[in-house]
Protein backbone atom coordinates (compact mmCIF):
# COMPACT_ATOMS: atom_id res chain seq x y z
CA UNK A 1 0.00 0.00 0.00
CA UNK A 2 1.07 3.11 -0.71
CA UNK A 3 1.70 5.76 2.15
CA UNK A 4 1.28 8.56 -0.40
CA UNK A 5 -2.87 8.80 -0.53
CA UNK A 6 -3.59 11.53 -3.09
CA UNK A 7 -5.95 14.22 -2.49
CA UNK A 8 -8.58 15.61 -4.86
CA UNK A 9 -9.25 19.21 -4.35
CA UNK A 10 -9.49 22.39 -6.20
CA UNK A 11 -8.62 24.44 -3.04
CA UNK A 12 -5.58 27.04 -2.82
CA UNK A 13 -2.43 25.92 -1.49
CA UNK A 14 -1.14 27.98 1.58
CA UNK A 15 1.60 30.62 0.58
CA UNK A 16 3.72 29.32 3.65
CA UNK A 17 3.83 25.92 6.01
CA UNK A 18 2.26 25.57 9.46
CA UNK A 19 3.35 27.14 12.50
CA UNK A 20 2.92 24.01 14.71
CA UNK A 21 2.26 25.61 17.91
CA UNK A 22 -0.49 27.74 17.20
CA UNK A 23 -2.59 27.47 13.73
CA UNK A 24 -5.96 26.84 12.35
CA UNK A 25 -5.87 23.97 9.95
CA UNK A 26 -5.88 24.50 6.59
CA UNK A 27 -9.03 23.16 4.80
CA UNK A 28 -6.59 20.71 3.19
CA UNK A 29 -5.67 19.11 6.10
CA UNK A 30 -9.15 19.16 7.35
CA UNK A 31 -10.33 17.04 4.30
CA UNK A 32 -7.15 14.45 4.99
CA UNK A 33 -8.24 14.13 8.71
CA UNK A 34 -10.95 12.86 7.63
CA UNK A 35 -10.20 10.42 5.28
CA UNK A 36 -7.72 9.35 7.81
CA UNK A 37 -10.58 9.26 10.79
CA UNK A 38 -12.50 6.46 8.56
CA UNK A 39 -8.93 4.53 8.30
CA UNK A 40 -8.88 4.58 12.38
CA UNK A 41 -12.69 3.13 12.45
CA UNK A 42 -11.23 0.24 10.43
CA UNK A 43 -8.71 -0.33 13.26
CA UNK A 44 -11.09 0.71 16.18
CA UNK A 45 -8.28 1.17 18.64
CA UNK A 46 -9.16 1.25 22.49
CA UNK A 47 -7.04 3.98 23.34
CA UNK A 48 -6.85 7.78 22.86
CA UNK A 49 -3.91 8.59 20.47
CA UNK A 50 -3.03 11.86 18.29
CA UNK A 51 -2.76 11.43 14.89
CA UNK A 52 -1.44 13.37 11.83
CA UNK A 53 -1.56 14.48 8.52
CA UNK A 54 1.24 16.39 6.24
CA UNK A 55 -0.33 17.28 3.06
CA UNK A 56 3.13 17.42 0.07
CA UNK A 57 3.39 17.97 -2.87
CA UNK A 58 4.87 14.98 -5.07
CA UNK A 59 4.84 13.48 -8.80
CA UNK A 60 1.85 11.88 -9.33
CA UNK A 61 0.42 15.55 -7.91
CA UNK A 62 -0.92 16.79 -4.45
CA UNK A 63 -1.33 13.81 -1.68
CA UNK A 64 -1.08 13.33 2.38
CA UNK A 65 0.98 11.16 4.69
CA UNK A 66 -0.64 10.09 7.91
CA UNK A 67 0.93 8.93 10.84
CA UNK A 68 0.08 8.34 14.84
CA UNK A 69 2.33 9.40 17.90
CA UNK A 70 3.77 6.17 20.00
CA UNK A 71 2.51 3.14 19.54
CA UNK A 72 -1.02 2.49 18.06
CA UNK A 73 -2.45 -0.96 19.70
CA UNK A 74 1.27 -2.06 20.50
CA UNK A 75 2.06 -1.69 17.20
CA UNK A 76 4.35 0.98 14.81
CA UNK A 77 4.06 -0.97 11.29
CA UNK A 78 0.56 0.30 10.89
CA UNK A 79 0.42 -0.09 6.75
CA UNK A 80 -1.96 2.94 5.95
CA UNK A 81 0.46 5.22 8.39
CA UNK A 82 4.45 6.45 7.86
CA UNK A 83 6.68 4.38 9.76
CA UNK A 84 8.50 5.45 13.02
CA UNK A 85 12.26 7.23 12.68
CA UNK A 86 13.89 4.46 14.04
CA UNK A 87 12.38 1.17 14.82
CA UNK A 88 13.20 -0.15 18.26
CA UNK A 89 10.68 -2.64 18.46
CA UNK A 90 12.64 -5.18 16.58
CA UNK A 91 12.42 -8.29 18.80
CA UNK A 92 15.57 -9.15 17.61
CA UNK A 93 17.05 -5.62 17.84
CA UNK A 94 19.83 -4.47 20.27
CA UNK A 95 17.67 -2.17 21.86
CA UNK A 96 14.88 -5.04 22.98
CA UNK A 97 17.75 -7.63 23.26
CA UNK A 98 19.41 -5.04 25.86
CA UNK A 99 15.95 -4.30 27.46
CA UNK A 100 15.86 -7.86 27.94
CA UNK A 101 19.50 -7.81 29.44
CA UNK A 102 18.75 -5.34 31.71
CA UNK A 103 15.36 -7.01 33.38
CA UNK A 104 17.00 -9.79 33.44
CA UNK A 105 19.48 -8.22 36.24
CA UNK A 106 16.84 -6.70 37.84
CA UNK A 107 16.92 -3.54 36.32
CA UNK A 108 20.32 -1.64 35.69
CA UNK A 109 20.16 2.22 35.79
CA UNK A 110 23.56 2.98 34.02
CA UNK A 111 22.59 0.28 31.86
CA UNK A 112 19.17 2.12 30.97
CA UNK A 113 20.64 5.39 30.67
CA UNK A 114 23.56 3.93 28.32
CA UNK A 115 20.56 2.51 26.19
CA UNK A 116 18.69 5.18 26.06
CA UNK A 117 21.41 7.36 24.70
CA UNK A 118 22.24 5.04 22.01
CA UNK A 119 18.47 4.87 20.99
CA UNK A 120 18.46 8.89 20.90
CA UNK A 121 21.88 8.66 18.46
CA UNK A 122 19.83 6.09 16.11
CA UNK A 123 17.03 9.16 15.31
CA UNK A 124 18.80 10.91 12.98
CA UNK A 125 16.49 13.53 11.68
CA UNK A 126 16.35 15.36 8.54
CA UNK A 127 15.31 19.26 7.58
CA UNK A 128 14.54 20.57 4.57
CA UNK A 129 17.95 21.47 3.61
CA UNK A 130 18.76 18.04 3.85
CA UNK A 131 20.89 18.36 6.61
CA UNK A 132 20.99 15.53 9.57
CA UNK A 133 20.97 15.63 13.14
CA UNK A 134 20.53 13.42 15.58
CA UNK A 135 18.42 13.86 18.73
CA UNK A 136 21.14 14.17 21.53
CA UNK A 137 22.66 17.19 19.13
CA UNK A 138 19.58 18.56 18.46
CA UNK A 139 18.07 18.56 22.15
CA UNK A 140 21.71 20.01 23.41
CA UNK A 141 21.70 22.68 20.23
CA UNK A 142 18.39 24.03 20.90
CA UNK A 143 18.69 24.48 25.00
CA UNK A 144 21.78 26.09 24.68
CA UNK A 145 21.81 27.60 28.45
CA UNK A 146 24.01 25.97 30.84
CA UNK A 147 21.35 25.56 33.47
CA UNK A 148 18.93 24.00 31.73
CA UNK A 149 21.31 21.76 29.80
CA UNK A 150 22.22 20.30 33.56
CA UNK A 151 18.38 20.14 34.28
CA UNK A 152 17.52 17.90 31.27
CA UNK A 153 21.14 16.52 29.80
CA UNK A 154 18.90 14.54 27.57
CA UNK A 155 15.81 14.36 25.88
CA UNK A 156 12.33 12.76 27.28
CA UNK A 157 11.32 9.04 26.64
CA UNK A 158 9.01 9.36 23.36
CA UNK A 159 10.87 11.73 21.81
CA UNK A 160 10.91 11.76 18.01
CA UNK A 161 7.65 9.46 17.77
CA UNK A 162 5.21 12.09 17.65
CA UNK A 163 3.32 12.89 14.65
CA UNK A 164 5.33 15.77 13.21
CA UNK A 165 8.63 14.18 13.31
CA UNK A 166 7.74 11.16 11.68
CA UNK A 167 6.27 12.79 8.68
CA UNK A 168 8.43 15.09 7.94
CA UNK A 169 11.10 12.47 8.00
CA UNK A 170 9.38 10.51 5.66
CA UNK A 171 8.72 13.47 3.49
CA UNK A 172 12.55 14.98 3.43
CA UNK A 173 14.02 11.13 2.94
CA UNK A 174 11.54 10.90 -0.19
CA UNK A 175 11.41 14.01 -2.10
CA UNK A 176 8.17 15.45 -0.77
CA UNK A 177 7.38 18.83 -0.48
CA UNK A 178 5.87 19.72 2.75
CA UNK A 179 2.39 22.02 2.31
CA UNK A 180 0.82 21.83 5.49
CA UNK A 181 0.25 19.69 8.77
CA UNK A 182 -2.39 19.39 11.71
CA UNK A 183 -2.66 17.06 14.65
CA UNK A 184 -6.17 15.64 16.10
CA UNK A 185 -7.12 13.66 18.76
CA UNK A 186 -9.17 10.38 18.53
CA UNK A 187 -11.16 8.52 21.04
CA UNK A 188 -11.16 8.87 25.19
CA UNK A 189 -9.32 12.08 27.10
CA UNK A 190 -6.49 11.02 29.55
CA UNK A 191 -7.55 11.35 32.69
CA UNK A 192 -4.51 13.82 34.19
CA UNK A 193 -5.13 16.29 30.54
CA UNK A 194 -7.91 17.39 28.70
CA UNK A 195 -8.50 16.07 24.75
CA UNK A 196 -11.30 16.01 22.86
CA UNK A 197 -12.42 13.56 20.24
CA UNK A 198 -12.03 14.80 16.85
CA UNK A 199 -10.46 18.14 17.59
CA UNK A 200 -7.36 19.52 16.45
CA UNK A 201 -4.29 20.15 18.67
CA UNK A 202 -0.94 21.54 17.96
CA UNK A 203 1.79 19.96 18.20
CA UNK A 204 4.00 19.05 21.88
CA UNK A 205 6.37 21.62 23.04
CA UNK A 206 8.52 19.59 25.57
CA UNK A 207 9.02 17.08 23.30
CA UNK A 208 8.94 18.51 19.91
CA UNK A 209 9.73 22.22 20.09
CA UNK A 210 13.32 21.54 19.74
CA UNK A 211 13.09 18.73 16.81
CA UNK A 212 10.81 20.81 14.81
CA UNK A 213 13.21 23.76 14.99
CA UNK A 214 15.47 22.04 13.55
CA UNK A 215 13.20 19.97 10.78
CA UNK A 216 11.73 23.15 9.46
CA UNK A 217 14.87 25.06 8.68
CA UNK A 218 14.67 25.51 4.80
CA UNK A 219 11.59 25.46 4.60
CA UNK A 220 8.96 28.96 5.03
CA UNK A 221 6.77 29.12 7.85
CA UNK A 222 3.75 30.65 8.93
CA UNK A 223 4.60 33.33 12.08
CA UNK A 224 3.41 32.91 15.09
CA UNK A 225 0.13 34.26 15.62
CA UNK A 226 0.58 34.35 19.40
CA UNK A 227 3.30 37.00 18.53
CA UNK A 228 1.66 39.31 16.14
CA UNK A 229 -1.19 41.38 16.84
CA UNK A 230 -1.10 42.85 19.78
CA UNK A 231 0.70 45.87 19.50
CA UNK A 232 -2.38 48.00 18.88
CA UNK A 233 -4.06 47.05 21.82
CA UNK A 234 -3.89 49.36 25.16
CA UNK A 235 -5.57 49.66 28.30
CA UNK A 236 -8.54 51.61 29.70
CA UNK A 237 -8.30 53.21 33.22
CA UNK A 238 -10.89 52.66 35.46
CA UNK A 239 -9.29 54.62 38.60
CA UNK A 240 -5.85 56.18 39.51
CA UNK A 241 -4.26 57.84 42.29
CA UNK A 242 -0.66 58.84 42.96
CA UNK A 243 -0.05 55.13 44.36
CA UNK A 244 -1.69 52.69 42.11
CA UNK A 245 -3.92 52.04 38.93
CA UNK A 246 -7.10 50.05 38.07
CA UNK A 247 -6.99 48.98 34.72
CA UNK A 248 -9.25 47.12 32.31
CA UNK A 249 -6.81 44.83 30.53
CA UNK A 250 -8.56 43.81 26.89
CA UNK A 251 -8.44 40.32 25.69
CA UNK A 252 -5.10 39.11 23.70
CA UNK A 253 -3.10 41.54 25.62
CA UNK A 254 0.28 39.79 27.44
CA UNK A 255 0.31 40.77 31.42
CA UNK A 256 3.85 40.79 31.10
CA UNK A 257 6.54 41.03 28.34
CA UNK A 258 7.06 36.94 26.61
CA UNK A 259 9.83 35.44 25.67
CA UNK A 260 9.08 37.14 22.25
CA UNK A 261 6.53 39.56 22.69
CA UNK A 262 7.50 42.67 24.56
CA UNK A 263 3.74 44.78 23.99
CA UNK A 264 1.78 44.39 27.45
CA UNK A 265 0.23 45.68 30.40
CA UNK A 266 3.63 46.14 32.25
CA UNK A 267 5.04 47.67 28.92
CA UNK A 268 2.37 50.21 28.63
CA UNK A 269 2.24 50.89 32.32
CA UNK A 270 5.89 51.99 33.14
CA UNK A 271 5.41 54.26 29.67
CA UNK A 272 2.51 55.94 31.70
CA UNK A 273 3.70 55.30 35.07
CA UNK A 274 7.36 54.85 35.14
CA UNK A 275 8.46 52.28 38.01
CA UNK A 276 4.99 51.29 37.77
CA UNK A 277 4.36 47.23 38.71
CA UNK A 278 1.20 45.11 37.47
CA UNK A 279 0.45 43.34 41.14
CA UNK A 280 -0.95 40.28 39.91
CA UNK A 281 -1.68 38.60 36.25
CA UNK A 282 -4.64 37.60 33.83
CA UNK A 283 -3.82 35.25 31.13
CA UNK A 284 -3.63 36.78 27.47
CA UNK A 285 -6.73 35.43 26.43
CA UNK A 286 -8.43 36.88 29.61
CA UNK A 287 -9.96 40.19 30.06
CA UNK A 288 -10.87 42.68 33.08
CA UNK A 289 -9.60 43.86 36.10
CA UNK A 290 -5.88 44.38 37.17
CA UNK A 291 -4.31 46.59 39.75
CA UNK A 292 -0.83 48.49 39.15
CA UNK A 293 1.14 49.31 42.01
CA UNK A 294 3.24 52.80 41.02
CA UNK A 295 5.45 53.06 44.29
CA UNK A 296 7.65 50.10 45.17
CA UNK A 297 5.77 50.73 48.31
CA UNK A 298 2.64 50.20 47.18
CA UNK A 299 3.67 47.00 45.19
CA UNK A 300 4.90 45.53 48.71
CA UNK A 301 1.45 46.28 50.48
CA UNK A 302 -1.02 45.27 47.69
CA UNK A 303 1.16 41.99 47.06
CA UNK A 304 0.81 40.81 50.65
CA UNK A 305 -3.22 41.13 50.40
CA UNK A 306 -2.60 38.91 47.53
CA UNK A 307 -0.31 36.74 50.02
CA UNK A 308 -2.76 36.72 52.75
CA UNK A 309 -5.76 36.68 50.36
CA UNK A 310 -8.13 39.19 51.32
CA UNK A 311 -8.30 40.41 47.88
CA UNK A 312 -11.45 39.67 46.64
CA UNK A 313 -12.03 38.66 43.09
CA UNK A 314 -14.71 37.70 40.51
CA UNK A 315 -14.29 36.19 37.37
CA UNK A 316 -17.60 35.85 34.84
CA UNK A 317 -16.96 33.04 32.45
CA UNK A 318 -19.58 31.47 29.32
CA UNK A 319 -19.30 28.17 29.32
CA UNK A 320 -20.15 25.06 26.98
CA UNK A 321 -22.94 23.02 27.90
CA UNK A 322 -25.77 23.59 30.99
CA UNK A 323 -24.15 23.10 34.46
CA UNK A 324 -27.12 21.65 36.59
CA UNK A 325 -25.89 22.25 39.99
CA UNK A 326 -26.60 26.03 40.98
CA UNK A 327 -23.69 26.54 42.88
CA UNK A 328 -20.77 24.48 44.14
CA UNK A 329 -17.01 23.94 44.55
CA UNK A 330 -13.96 22.65 42.49
CA UNK A 331 -10.97 21.54 43.85
CA UNK A 332 -8.89 19.89 41.58
CA UNK A 333 -4.90 19.69 42.35
CA UNK A 334 -2.90 21.27 39.29
CA UNK A 335 0.71 20.66 37.59
CA UNK A 336 2.51 21.95 35.21
CA UNK A 337 2.31 19.20 31.71
CA UNK A 338 5.90 19.45 31.75
CA UNK A 339 5.83 18.56 27.95
CA UNK A 340 3.12 21.29 26.98
CA UNK A 341 3.47 24.43 29.27
CA UNK A 342 1.67 26.37 29.57
CA UNK A 343 -0.99 23.39 29.57
CA UNK A 344 -1.82 21.74 33.02
CA UNK A 345 -2.90 18.72 34.76
CA UNK A 346 -4.78 17.22 37.33
CA UNK A 347 -2.45 15.28 39.86
CA UNK A 348 -3.78 14.21 42.89
CA UNK A 349 -0.25 12.96 44.33
CA UNK A 350 1.87 16.32 43.30
CA UNK A 351 -0.34 18.49 42.18
CA UNK A 352 -0.69 21.95 44.18
CA UNK A 353 -3.95 22.77 45.65
CA UNK A 354 -6.52 24.62 43.62
CA UNK A 355 -10.23 25.78 45.00
CA UNK A 356 -12.67 27.29 43.03
CA UNK A 357 -16.53 28.24 43.80
CA UNK A 358 -18.78 28.59 41.23
CA UNK A 359 -22.57 29.98 41.08
CA UNK A 360 -24.67 29.66 38.00
CA UNK A 361 -25.68 33.59 36.60
CA UNK A 362 -27.75 32.38 33.35
CA UNK A 363 -28.02 29.49 30.90
CA UNK A 364 -28.91 29.92 27.32
CA UNK A 365 -28.55 28.45 24.00
CA UNK A 366 -26.16 25.36 25.40
CA UNK A 367 -24.31 27.54 27.03
CA UNK A 368 -24.19 28.66 30.75
CA UNK A 369 -22.81 32.43 32.18
CA UNK A 370 -20.97 31.75 35.71
CA UNK A 371 -19.86 33.99 38.79
CA UNK A 372 -16.07 32.15 39.40
CA UNK A 373 -14.59 32.86 42.92
CA UNK A 374 -10.76 31.80 42.75
CA UNK A 375 -9.29 30.82 46.49
CA UNK A 376 -6.35 30.51 44.91
CA UNK A 377 -4.33 31.48 42.52
CA UNK A 378 -2.61 28.58 40.12
CA UNK A 379 -2.11 29.38 36.24
CA UNK A 380 -5.32 28.23 33.85
CA UNK A 381 -6.93 27.15 37.25
CA UNK A 382 -10.63 28.55 36.17
CA UNK A 383 -10.32 27.15 32.87
CA UNK A 384 -8.98 23.76 33.89
CA UNK A 385 -11.31 23.61 36.77
CA UNK A 386 -14.53 24.32 34.25
CA UNK A 387 -13.21 21.83 31.87
CA UNK A 388 -11.72 18.92 33.50
CA UNK A 389 -14.44 15.88 33.45
CA UNK A 390 -13.44 16.12 37.53
CA UNK A 391 -14.59 19.30 37.39
CA UNK A 392 -17.54 20.77 35.53
CA UNK A 393 -16.47 18.96 32.35
CA UNK A 394 -17.78 22.40 30.49
CA UNK A 395 -14.89 24.60 28.75
CA UNK A 396 -14.45 28.18 28.85
CA UNK A 397 -16.41 29.51 25.10
CA UNK A 398 -13.12 30.15 23.16
CA UNK A 399 -10.38 28.40 25.63
CA UNK A 400 -8.29 26.80 22.70
CA UNK A 401 -6.13 24.89 25.12
CA UNK A 402 -8.62 22.64 27.35
CA UNK A 403 -11.91 23.35 24.96
CA UNK A 404 -12.70 24.90 21.57
CA UNK A 405 -11.39 27.77 19.75
CA UNK A 406 -13.60 31.15 19.57
CA UNK A 407 -13.51 34.57 18.31
CA UNK A 408 -11.94 35.41 21.67
CA UNK A 409 -11.91 33.46 25.63
CA UNK A 410 -14.91 34.13 27.49
CA UNK A 411 -13.27 34.73 30.77
CA UNK A 412 -13.19 38.10 32.36
CA UNK A 413 -12.62 39.37 35.98
CA UNK A 414 -15.99 41.59 36.84
CA UNK A 415 -15.14 42.84 40.26
CA UNK A 416 -12.02 43.29 42.29
CA UNK A 417 -12.19 44.63 46.24
CA UNK A 418 -9.04 45.31 48.16
CA UNK A 419 -7.51 47.76 50.87
CA UNK A 420 -5.77 51.17 49.82
CA UNK A 421 -2.07 50.35 50.38
CA UNK A 422 -1.83 53.87 51.90
CA UNK A 423 -5.29 54.91 53.34
CA UNK A 424 -6.03 50.85 54.59
CA UNK A 425 -9.74 51.51 53.07
CA UNK A 426 -11.60 49.00 51.15
CA UNK A 427 -12.06 49.39 47.59
CA UNK A 428 -14.35 47.53 45.19
CA UNK A 429 -14.39 48.17 41.12
CA UNK A 430 -17.26 46.55 38.55
CA UNK A 431 -16.76 45.91 34.87
CA UNK A 432 -19.69 45.10 32.80
CA UNK A 433 -19.99 41.86 31.34
CA UNK A 434 -18.83 41.89 27.91
CA UNK A 435 -20.20 38.54 26.45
Amino acid sequence: MSLIHLLIADLPLPERFTYPFCYEPHPLCQMAAEEVKREIERILPTEGKMFGVLVVKAEQGLGFLAAYSGLLEGRNDWPYFVPPVFDAQQPEGHFKQTERAISAKGGDKQMSQELQLWLFHQYRMLNAKGETKDLVDIWQDYHCSPRIRNKYPLPPGGTGDCCAPKLLQYAFSHGLRPVCMAEFWWGPSPKSEIRHHGQFYPACRGKCKPILTWMLQGLDVDPNPEETGASHLTIEVIYQDTTLAVINKPSGLLSVPGRTEDHSVATIAMERWPGSLPVHRLDMGTSGLMVIAKTKEAYVSLQEQFVKRTVKKRYIALVEGIVKEPKGRITLPLIFDPMNRPRQMVDYQRGKSAVTEYEVLDARDGRTLLALYPHTGRTHQLRMHCAHPDGLGSPIVGDELYGHKAERLCLHCDQIEFAHPVTGERMSFNLPNPF
